[in-house]
Formats: C-alpha cells, structure tokens, sequence
C-alpha cells in the first residue's frame, strides 16, 4: 500500500519552534483518530524554513487532509 507524506510548511526565524509545536498536534490526532501509522516528523529545509510531515497510508488520505488542510503532499519513501 502506498504512503502519503502530508507536510505543513513553516517559514521565518521561529519556523523551527513551530513546527516541532505542530507535531505534537499531529500526534494528537493520531491518537485520537487511532490512524493506521504513526510517522511524524520535523525536517529543516533551511535557517527560514522548517516543515512539520504526517505519513498515512493513502486510503486514509482524503479524511485527513480535509481536517488537517496540510499544504502539500508527496509520495512517503523511507
């Protein structure tokens, strides 16, 4: 089955603080909604941007991405 990386981006100086915030929302809402996975993530892209990633399995994609409106997404590859 395929995986879905759902990213939110985070852009300026506290883009890291921010992000790693998010995740613990995501982590929230995974154990809340009891989704298949649990792979979440922060990852630095640069000193200005930082991104806050979800992977789900793409079944349960649609249902997520329209509570969590993530702004982009990408095909997981570990």
């Amino acid at each position: 089955m395929r995986q879905l990386k759902l990213i939110w981006d985070f852009r300026g100086p506290d883009a890291l603080k921010i992000a790693e915030h998010h995740v613990i929302h995501l982590k929230e809402y995974i154990t809340i909604k009891n989704t298949q996975l649990n792979i979440t993530g922060v990852e630095t892209i640069n000193d200005m941007h930082c991104i806050a990633y979800m992977v789900v399995n793409e079944t349960e994609m649609k249902p997520i991405r329209d509570a969590l409106k993530p702004h982009r997404g990408q095909v997981y590859q570990p």
